[in-house]
C-alpha cells in the first residue's frame, strides 16, 4: 500500500508539472483520475481492515 501511495504521489506531481509546462488540461485530468483511484483504493483498504478487525474476529473465525 505504501508503494502504491508513493507512486501515485509521484504521478500526481509529474502530471502537475507537465500541466504547468504545457498548459494542457489532460494532465490535470490524469492527476484527478489518479486521486479518485487512490481514494477508492484507500476506501477498499479501510473496509477490508474493518472487516478483519470487527467481523471476522468478532465471529471467532480468526482468533
Amino acid at each position: 500500500m505504501r508503494l502504491l501511495l508513493i507512486l501515485a504521489a509521484l504521478f500526481i506531481l509529474f502530471s502537475g508539472g507537465a500541466y504547468f509546462v504545457t498548459r494542457n488540461r489532460r494532465y490535470l485530468n490524469l492527476a484527478w483520475q489518479i486521486v479518485r483511484f487512490m481514494m477508492f483504493m484507500l476506501l477498499v483498504f479501510v473496509v477490508l481492515i474493518l472487516l478483519e478487525r470487527y467481523a471476522l474476529i468478532g465471529w471467532g473465525i480468526f482468533v
